[in-house]
């Protein structure tokens, strides 16, 4: 049912792509032919999305700092993911898993021990690719432009976060034109500060997940 809904979404999108204005400071929206190409690729790529695993540095920014951490992540359209941290030294080795029905901790430093959460939290989910497909298709209002950086062009996406957590209103997302891979995840607060910043380094599309993945 999700998946159907996102395409037809999706068709909708696209025959409104003229419509689409700027996202903010130094983003323009879709104007040639190539561009618009570009973005039907894009979308494509979303539409057919159904798993990945990724390689990508997370960032926490309060107005106390930035807490950093190297991840291996790994989700399904349908929900279940697997994050894994691996730096800094004190935190690598903890999972965090969601099989479906049940989230699951796991941190090899302190004893071994697997604990069972009762509840997602948004500062967790919302890093996923996948958290912000949905969110994309939910919004009354999204964005789409295209940002010239030195890597290359880039079509970016901007969705609402549901809920009123005050420090996780949208979310930004860079889809490099060329591969088709995303690039950065940026979700901003009420005021547009960025708070949590994903960087991808390598990424896999659609790949094989076994289900043993996602447990503990």
């Amino acid at each position: 049912m999700f998946k159907r809904g996102f395409k037809i979404f999706m068709a909708v999108l696209l025959a409104l792509v003229f419509a689409v204005g700027c996202a903010g400071s130094g983003l323009r929206g879709p104007a040639d032919a190539e561009e618009i190409s570009a973005f039907e690729r894009v979308q494509r790529m979303l539409m057919e999305l159904e798993s990945y695993q990724t390689i990508a540095t997370v960032e926490y920014r309060s107005n106390k700092g930035t807490n950093t951490y190297e991840t291996i992540q790994y989700a399904k359209i349908s929900g279940e993911y697997r994050v894994e941290v691996t730096a800094p030294e004190h935190v690598s080795g903890s999972v965090t898993a969601f099989d479906g029905h049940q989230i699951l901790q796991f941190n090899s430093r302190v004893n071994g021990r697997v604990t069972l959460m009762t509840r997602e939290t948004p500062e967790r989910s919302e890093i996923l690719l996948t958290s912000f497909i949905k969110n994309y298709l939910q919004s009354e209002e999204v964005s789409v432009s295209v940002s010239d950086m030195d890597e290359g062009v880039r079509t970016v996406l901007e969705a609402n976060i549901p809920g009123e957590h005050p420090y996780l209103s949208t979310a930004r997302l860079w889809v490099d034109n060329t591969t088709l891979n995303p690039v950065k995840l940026v979700i901003f607060d009420r005021d547009d500060a960025e708070r949590i910043i994903v960087t991808y380094h390598v990424f896999e599309r659609n790949t094989t997940l076994n289900d043993t993945l996602f447990t503990i």
